[in-house]
């Protein structure tokens, strides 16, 4: 498969409800490797378990895939998932230690599609990508439209620049650099020490789970990413406009999107999340009520009848 090294992108951080690349030794793709923990020896890595129709999950900004466990359980014995690590979220950066870093994500998981799902004479597959992982499938699926069966994205949107209050990438780009550097310079800073505890429902963490439980869960995983993948990251989602490339999608599209009466009324909600999607050929949206950005972990059980509606169609 082609490297591709013109900047694209994927999502992560919905502002309105939170507040050795060169040098590295490519790992080569052999026979059989579609079947085991398989790194690509680039951005990610992919743990495949099940049996059944291929399905693809993709995590978002400094996210382990261990926010797909649950999902994962539950599905495992109907469908052959394939779960995907950003490396640098959760354990070594690896070549992610420089950027970019999410055209190689991109170039990644639909490489593993054509080497592995339908290389092996298997249909196309569906994806469920939560933030950026949502605007992967949605750019995988815009540059290889037969490589993507269907596609479920979580609260996410093609251009992040509206959330900020942007019309364009070149707008946009002096404050995503700004937060990217911000970002770098916390690499080699000592991180706290100790269990994890809630931070309560106040800042960052606070505006993307109102649960306990999910913002622990969340400030764990922050605290184990990388600042560099991170800020690398952030700096190509919100640098990646992808609303005049909807059109040639072909997948059907869902999106799942959070609202919480505390961060904004369902009106607005919609407002800000189901017109980014205008122009994709099928699409459908629902509004989860009493979440914020992690639906998974705070309304799972709703999550998990719309992941079982949308896989059924």
């Amino acid at each position: 498969m082609k490297k591709r090294i013109s900047v694209a992108a994927i999502f992560i951080l919905i502002v309105a409800l939170v507040a050795g690349r060169a040098d590295a030794a490519e790992a080569p793709r052999t026979e059989g490797a579609c079947s085991a923990d398989l790194t690509l020896g680039t951005a990610v890595t992919i743990l495949n378990e099940g049996q059944g129709p291929d399905l693809i999950l993709i995590p978002g900004l400094s996210t382990p895939r261990a926010v797909w466990e649950p999902t994962a359980a539950r599905l495992k014995a109907k469908y052959r998932l394939h779960i995907v690590q950003i490396r640098g979220f959760g354990d070594a950066a690896g070549p992610n230690a420089e950027g970019p870093v999410l055209p190689t994500v991109v170039e990644d998981v639909r490489g593993f599609i054509e080497d592995c799902i339908v290389g092996q004479d298997k249909p196309a597959p569906a994806i469920i990508g939560h933030s950026m992982g949502g605007l992967t499938g949605l750019m995988v699926a815009a540059e290889a439209p037969d490589r993507v069966g269907r596609l479920m994205i979580v609260d996410a949107v093609p251009f992040i620049g509206t959330i900020f209050g942007t019309a364009s990438v070149d707008a946009i780009r002096p404050q995503a650099e700004a937060m990217a550097a911000m970002l770098r310079a916390q690499y080699g800073q000592p991180k706290p020490e100790g269990p994890v505890t809630d931070p309560g429902s106040a800042g960052m963490v606070g505006g993307m789970s109102n649960t306990p439980s999910g913002r622990i869960a969340i400030a764990g995983w922050m605290r184990s990413a990388d600042p560099r993948v991170t800020a690398q990251t952030l700096y190509d989602v919100m640098t990646t406009d992808m609303r005049g490339e909807l059109p040639k999608v072909k997948a059907p599209v869902t999106l799942l999107y959070a609202q919480d009466d505390s961060a904004m009324p369902p009106e607005r909600a919609k407002a800000a999340f189901e017109p980014q999607y205008a122009g994709t050929p099928q699409f459908g949206a629902q509004m989860v009520p009493g979440s914020r950005h992690f639906i998974m972990l705070d309304q799972p059980e709703i999550f998990a009848r719309a992941v079982d509606a949308f896989l059924a169609k």
